[in-house]
């Protein structure tokens, strides 16, 4: 297991150098810079050349990426050039909001999937089968945003019983249990929504193995050994039927991440995602760069989890 792990990790550095490099690069050919915002009809241009100049934007594309790699291994990605503060603050503030989103999303996302997922397999082509099945596929097409639109105004504007915009109310004093509630409250909405929308795959992936492993043969085994029916779906099928989601579980864990941009930008929550649409939009690069590399070295990170997850459920696989 630690091999593995350890292994895992030592092949993530060449990874992560040339993922660096491709942002930079990346980022460097963006159309702008962060002071073409300033340029107005009466702007005096030499003001604006100076402040390019004082931040390094001439100098060679290597000189700038090593400066910035640097400061980035120190936790230094720089200021943010339309909030005045360091970029690392500015994601600092933002990251818990989008954590904790991300985290209760997986955990309704598997609380929907797995009974759905068993349930539907074990009673194929019954009427609760096809209901999981139309519901599948709904949740599979249709877009991100539109689904959540129609829950935004339905639960949100139409009934009123979540709020729909920010991510705690401004009127509760920090520290307090209101404001711990009225924080738990905001996250309900865009995490149902999120996990709605997240269930699609986990449910398909594990209804069919779960009408695969049905007529296999150490399940055909268990059966003609008296073992309980319950039983050989929960000790027997599932724990094989899991295998596929185990694996990916790491991702989808770090996907939800960068599928949170939808969600926030929609319900208004101030996260990670709502922030870096607003940084392209405002060609504010140094927190671009900076959240790009983040979701880059979450999806490694990914890699790694669901890399581990697999070893612990399934020995066999794993590198000796």
């Amino acid at each position: 297991m630690w091999k593995t792990i350890l292994r895992r990790i030592l092949l993530m550095i060449p990874q992560v150098l040339i993922l660096s490099v491709l942002i930079f690069i990346l980022a460097k050919m963006m159309p702008g810079d962060p002071f073409s915002g300033l340029i107005q009809p009466g702007t005096d241009p030499a003001q604006i050349e100076m402040l390019r100049e004082k931040a390094g934007l001439y100098d060679p594309w290597y000189t700038q990426y090593f400066r910035w790699l640097v400061n980035a291994l120190q936790g230094d990605f720089g200021a943010s050039y339309q909030y005045k503060i360091p970029v690392a603050n500015l994601i600092s503030e933002r990251a818990m909001n989008t954590i904790w989103l991300s985290l209760l999303t997986v955990i309704l996302t598997y609380a929907i999937a797995l009974p759905l997922g068993v349930l539907s397999g074990r009673y194929q082509n019954s009427k609760f089968d096809k209901a999981v099945v139309v519901y599948n596929f709904f949740s599979f097409a249709v877009p991100s945003f539109v689904f959540a639109l129609i829950i935004l105004f339905f639960f949100g504007y139409r009934l009123g019983w979540f709020p729909t915009l920010g991510s705690v109310s401004p009127d509760v004093e920090p520290g307090t249990i209101a404001y711990l509630w009225s924080r738990a409250y905001h996250l309900i909405l865009p995490a149902i929504t999120s996990a709605l929308l997240a269930t699609a795959v986990t449910i398909q992936y594990l209804r069919s193995e779960v009408i695969d492993l049905k007529s296999s043969d150490f399940v055909r085994t268990a059966r003609a050994k008296g073992v309980p029916t319950k039983k050989i779906f929960t000790r027997h099928i599932f724990r094989n039927a899991s295998l596929p989601i185990a694996s990916m579980a790491g991702y989808e864990i770090t996907g939800l991440l960068g599928g949170s941009v939808v969600i926030e930008r929609i319900f208004g929550f101030p996260g990670m995602g709502n922030l870096f649409i607003t940084s392209i939009t405002q060609r504010d690069y140094s927190v671009v760069t900076a959240l790009i590399l983040i979701y880059g070295l979450a999806t490694l990170f990914g890699t790694l989890i669901s890399d581990i997850i697999m070893s612990a459920i399934d020995p066999r696989i794993r590198v000796q």
